[in-house]
């Protein structure tokens, strides 16, 4: 496959803000792999720069330049779009996650999700750098009725997590109609699995907010049981739906879609869904997990997370018609993937070379 030095002309250099967590790094390692050079802005609040150190090694490359730091603090992102050459475009992770905890802290989630972004395009538009990919999030959608969600439908977040992704997701509109830029909002359903080498892969710090990594746990032996939010909701097992995707899939749609931005003509927006288009209930995932590693997980039925909602799962045509992306991964090997990351490195990243 052509890098993308050899299809753009160029060697690009692309920042990469939350570069070191979860869906950065694969990102980070997919455009390693085609040629990029990157910046990766991170404060290693819910990550580790091991992750960077092994993302290298995968792609064989040391193209990465690391800039601690936090993407509220100007002088940090300055410090980024001043490390090597001039900064080609931004993927822009950086951010906080957890439905529950949003709704706990809805200042910090106002603070680091929406300032933070705010920050990040000011810095953008004193380098003028104005060539953004943003993760956005399906949950923007709330509590919609009909499925699968499309693109146009109404959006009515329930949660501060996801006020604040359509928050930036508007403040990132109102750029391009006042200017050059070139923004894609990607809004993305349920990440999960790890690099097939099981290098790299989800490490959160403390108890998982997420469903995979938690089963994950529970079968290496680190947690007693899962915990499943909710056994009441009006879907056909009373659990919770999602659109699962793995994240080699998410990377992938990082790649092409900055790719795509790079040709595009400015000013330009687009917001697509990021998803396989089948919705998986946790039970769901829970058998499909058991059957591909042959390990059994014991359940606990606690009472559902404030924000939680029953349904998400997207219609990504758009995406595949656009970009001519779509997901090539089931769930067996999410599974597989996911659990290849957990059995190599039990504690994460923190006790493995």
């Amino acid at each position: 496959m052509p890098s993308a030095a050899d299809l753009l002309g160029n060697r690009r250099r692309v920042l990469v803000t939350g570069g070191a967590g979860f869906i950065g790094s694969h990102t980070a390692l997919v455009l390693l792999q085609q040629g990029y050079e990157l910046v990766v802005l991170d404060n290693f609040d819910n990550s580790s720069p091991e992750a960077l150190k092994r993302v290298k090694e995968l792609a064989g490359s040391n193209a990465l330049d690391l800039v601690e730091g936090d993407v509220r603090d100007l002088n940090a992102v300055n410090r980024a779009f001043d490390c090597g050459g001039p900064i080609d475009g931004v993927i822009h992770f950086a951010g906080l996650k957890a439905v529950g905890e949003s709704v706990a802290n809805p200042l910090r989630y106002w603070d680091v999700n929406l300032n933070g972004s705010r920050v990040l395009a000011a810095a953008m538009e004193q380098h003028q750098c104005r060539t953004l990919v943003f993760s956005s999030t399906a949950t923007v959608y709330g509590e919609p009725e009909v499925f699968p969600l499309h693109e146009q439908m109404p959006t009515a977040p329930v949660h501060p997590y996801a006020q604040t992704k359509l928050a930036v997701e508007q403040m990132l509109g109102a750029l391009c109609r006042s200017g050059d830029w070139r923004v894609a909002c990607l809004r993305y359903f349920n990440p999960v699995g790890a690099h097939p080498s099981g290098r790299i892969g989800e490490d959160p710090l403390g108890i998982p907010n997420n469903l995979f990594p938690f089963v994950t746990q529970v079968a290496a032996g680190r947690r007693e049981q899962l915990r499943i939010f909710g056994q009441d909701y009006p879907t056909h097992d009373g659990t919770g739906i999602r659109d699962y995707l793995h994240v080699m899939d998410l990377a992938e749609a990082h790649r092409v879609t900055l790719a795509h931005l790079f040709q595009a003509t400015a000013p330009y927006q687009l917001t697509l869904n990021i998803g396989t288009g089948c919705g998986l209930s946790v039970l769901d995932v829970v058998k499909g997990f058991e059957h591909a590693t042959g390990l059994p997980i014991p359940f606990e039925v606690v009472e559902r997370r404030p924000g939680d909602v029953p349904k998400l799962e997207g219609c990504p045509q758009k995406a595949k018609d656009i970009l001519g992306w779509s997901a090539q991964r089931d769930l067996a090997q999410m599974c597989r993937d996911g659990w290849a990351w957990q059995q190599a490195n039990p504690m994460g990243y923190r006790t493995n070379p």
